[in-house]
């Protein structure tokens, strides 16, 4: 069993810093000299080929190990102009830097008023489709940019959404996409909004025409000859709730159509799931009540009211026509494939990017920017059949 040394380790500032590069012990070594009173020695294990010391250098390390001024090093990391630095001692810096994979800190460059190229993207639920379409959108555009960004997502709880802004501000970010996300309060950085609607001037809102929305899926209904439909409403947490809903109510009524509270469906779990659209159709099958048509809140939900008329013994479009809501990638794949209002949702996503980019440019921008959803229809609706399952006994269709 070896023998312990000592030596001196630096505390590495968040100004600059490396990322998972071990450091030689001469180096080390060096840095110790030129740190002077700011060292601190600690036990480190014996130096041997499988366990070199891991050490994260900073600038006054990297220039001590180069033999350079920490200026020197500083500028020509950072490209600072007007600097007469040798190329030779240029292209050493930038060698040792990539050896010791050395990157400077985001916080540090935007406390020097230096660009940091960095965003933070702000949304209730990672990894379902509605979502996933809308980032995939923006970030392509930003990454086209040059641009990062960090994802941190709240479901819905107002505590995180109340913090998240706060904290990647302190993470070094520059500006806020939010999406179906409710902003109570403004928010320092430049923001924009997707899928949702606030009335502080700064923040930019990109909506959709819900209003369109509502006369493309009720008036397709209605010219297939639909009259008795089920209409379900959103989330109270979803931002496109309540707009989705005033639009369907006020189309409904313009149309003729009755809207029955018993032909309502509610929606109340906080859920990405086709689980939300299941119990609510069932039940309604179940005590009798009769309709050709139902109108879902989103795409997912209209995949779980499929799955209920199914299993009830119902078929779809022949006995009841379904139609979701934003055309997530599943809906053309499902079983029958699902007509739908399409929301352009990497369109959208892109037209956040380039808009929160524009106002970290200084850029005048919309406050709302509105987008207009499409038609697409498949095989989950049809016209009323003269067999529909209103024209016949219901414990046939429910057995």
């Amino acid at each position: 069993m070896g023998t312990s040394r000592f030596v001196a380790l630096y505390e590495v500032p968040w100004e600059l810093r490396c990322v998972g590069k071990r450091i030689p012990f001469s180096m080390v070594d060096k840095t110790a000299k030129k740190a002077g009173s700011k060292t601190k020695v600690t036990a480190a294990p014996e130096e041997t080929a499988s366990s070199p010391a891991l050490v994260r250098p900073s600038l006054k390390m990297l220039a001590a190990h180069l033999g350079l001024s920490a200026s020197t090093v500083s500028f020509v990391l950072n490209d600072v102009p007007g600097r007469s630095i040798p190329e030779v001692t240029r292209e050493r810096v930038k060698a040792a830097a990539r050896e010791f994979n050395y990157q400077p800190s985001l916080i540090a460059r935007k406390l020097q008023g230096q660009r940091v190229n960095t965003v933070g993207i702000l949304l209730p639920e990672l990894g379902d489709g509605y979502h996933s379409q809308l980032i995939g959108g923006a970030g392509d555009w930003l990454m086209q940019q040059g641009f990062f960004y960090f994802t941190v997502h709240h479901k819905h709880k107002p505590e995180l959404v109340s913090a998240y802004p706060e904290i990647l501000e302190a993470r070094g970010v520059e500006g806020i996409l939010a999406i179906d996300t409710s902003l109570e309060k403004n928010i320092h950085l430049p923001t924009v909004l997707v899928a949702g609607h606030t009335e502080h001037r700064n923040i930019s809102n990109i909506i959709l025409d819900s209003h369109l929305g509502a006369e493309l899926a009720l008036g397709h209904l209605y010219e297939l000859g639909h009259r008795e439909i089920v209409y379900m409403k959103g989330q109270l947490v979803s931002q496109d709730t309540q707009a989705r809903w005033a639009a369907t109510m006020d189309v409904a009524d313009k149309l003729g159509l009755k809207v029955e509270e018993s032909m309502i469906i509610r929606l109340e779990q906080d859920s990405h799931s086709p689980e939300i659209g299941y119990p609510g159709i069932k039940k309604m099958v179940m005590d009798g009540k009769r309709f050709t048509a139902v109108v879902c809140f989103n795409d997912v939900a209209a995949m779980g009211v499929i799955r209920a008329l199914s299993d009830c013994g119902l078929r779809i479009p022949e006995d009841v026509s379904v139609i979701g809501y934003d055309d997530v990638q599943a809906a053309a794949y499902h079983v029958p494939s699902l007509t739908t209002i399409r929301q352009p949702l990497r369109k959208m996503g892109e037209i956040a990017a380039m808009t929160l980019l524009d106002k970290l440019a200084g850029k005048q921008t919309e406050h709302i920017l509105q987008v207009e959803p499409e038609l697409i229809v498949r095989e989950s609706t049809s016209a009323v059949h003269e067999t529909c399952w209103t024209t016949r006994d219901l414990s046939a269709a429910v057995s």
